[in-house]
């Protein structure tokens, strides 16, 4: 073979061969398997302030997203050991006595009927079994404005 034509080979052996390299393994994509117990990352709650255009009509909707946890509507004791994770999120309006549990993950959080005004909404990540993991609570203070 001439140099050229190696040369080609090589370049060409190189551009098959270079994606395998890099590529992704299953783990790095989709996590550890369920078969290892494994210390998983701490759970994390992200909330957006409330949409100004829902409190003009006297709505809270206000986006959240999880990390590290997934939001279903299991609980129980034996749901504890499920790796990932799961939980969902409990919700108290005005310190009033009573939440709600969120288990929908529908990514807003949508609460109709306040009166103009000055409301708090606290949002707590929580285990299966209704645990709220450390420091993960949002408490969100809005004004409803007056209806005109």
């Amino acid at each position: 073979m001439t140099m050229l034509v190696r040369a080609i080979a090589i370049v060409a052996a190189g551009a098959v061969l270079a994606p395998i390299a890099f590529a992704q393994s299953a783990r790095d994509i989709r996590g550890a398997s369920p078969y290892v117990a494994e210390r998983e990352p701490a759970p994390k709650l992200i909330v957006d302030p409330p949409l100004p255009a829902g409190l003009a009509q006297g709505v809270f909707w206000a986006q959240y997203r999880v990390e590290n946890v997934r939001i279903v509507p299991v609980f129980g004791v034996g749901a504890l050991q499920v790796s990932p994770r799961i939980g969902h999120l409990h919700i108290t309006v005005d310190d009033l006595p009573w939440w709600w549990a969120e288990a929908s993950d529908n990514n807003t959080i949508d609460i109709a009927g306040l009166p103009p005004g000055p409301h708090k909404v606290k949002i707590e990540l929580v285990d299966a079994n209704h645990n709220g993991f450390p420091g993960q609570v949002v408490t969100l203070t809005f004004t409803v404005p007056p209806r005109k």
